[in-house]
């Protein structure tokens, strides 16, 4: 155990357990832009302060991401987002849903369809652009700590965001004043305790300075827990998307490069814009090989789910007060 050194002390803070004490944390794991420290109360992974002064959100996607987004094929990132919401069927099947951190919008596309009322928030300004012009979707572009705490919703989604987020605690007791009493929080983060985090330890590519919280099933229940939601559920996720993308993509390129280097080298030389464009490559088929491949996916990633092999987890939590 590497007792925590005096600068990444500063300002630390545990967000699962509310852990102040400088010398009650102990560093994980070191890297070489940053650490993961570990507190010992309730064993939460997480990235002290000290190093995320330099991250900013508000243009974590560019041009090329969204010229790169618009190409790629909607249809297919619909059924994707479908699967999400047979997980939340199970405990809500209608109502007001509010999606924090909208991303593209693909998962209010989907829950548009299927009948739910939704509303989204997304901070990065691209990302923003295309679900009101490209998608029409109700996307506001403002910070969420400023929304209005009068407007109430059945349930409240997050897909990858809860990692980013420096106070998580306050972002989570902000979503509890958002949400109707009985109403639901889903959302899905780099599960920590996983199969996949456990072998790689940290080479582990779900881990980087843009993930400041690395949660397991305990450290997610109780976060939660301390911010009035109850978990339901929690579930084993494999995103077929994410492994083309940010593993399949970085393996193909480190075999063909010249140079000797390793996977996680060749994943870190590769932009945003240039994983949608090779995913958009498994999508550009004709319709019936598009719906014999989610056909097949649909049945990978619930076995992988059902065998608990995933290195994210979503999970759904019940506000109780």
């Amino acid at each position: 155990m590497t007792v925590l050194p005096a600068f990444m002390a500063e300002d630390i803070h545990c967000c699962a357990c509310g852990n102040n004490d400088k010398n009650k944390f102990h560093v994980k794991y070191q890297k070489e832009k940053f650490a993961v420290v570990t507190c010992d109360i309730c064993s939460l992974h997480f990235i002290p302060p000290y190093y995320r002064k330099q991250i900013e959100y508000t243009q974590y996607k560019n041009a090329d991401v969204t010229a790169a987004v618009r190409a790629g094929n909607n249809w297919i990132k619909v059924q994707r987002h479908k699967l999400r919401f047979k997980f939340i069927q199970k405990f809500i099947k209608s109502g007001k849903l509010f999606d924090l951190g909208a991303g593209w919008g693909h998962f209010m596309l989907a829950g548009k369809e299927l009948g739910y009322d939704v509303y989204g928030v997304e901070i990065s300004e691209q990302p923003y652009l295309y679900c009101v012009n490209d998608l029409k979707l109700p996307v506001d572009h403002i910070d969420f700590f400023e929304m209005d705490e009068s407007k109430k919703f059945d349930i409240i989604t997050m897909w990858d965001v809860l990692e980013h987020i420096d106070k998580a605690d306050e972002f989570l007791a902000k979503c509890n004043k958002l949400t109707k009493p009985g109403g639901y929080l889903v959302l899905q983060v780099p599960q920590i305790d996983s199969y996949f985090a456990k072998r790689h330890k940290d080479n582990w590519k779900m881990m980087g300075l843009d993930h400041v919280n690395y949660f397991g099933k305990e450290t997610i229940t109780r976060i939660l827990a301390n911010n009035g939601y109850e978990v339901v559920k929690i579930k084993s996720s494999f995103e077929i998307k994410l492994f083309i993308m940010y593993t399949l993509l970085p393996f193909i390129k480190k075999f063909k490069s010249k140079k000797k280097q390793t996977t996680a080298q060749a994943n870190s030389g590769i932009n945003a814009a240039e994983r949608q464009q090779y995913f958009n490559k498994f999508t550009s088929k004709p319709m019936w090989q598009l719906k014999l491949f989610v056909f097949i996916h649909n049945i990978i990633y619930n076995t992988l789910s059902a065998l608990n092999i995933g290195e994210e987890m979503m999970v759904a939590a019940r506000k109780v007060k």
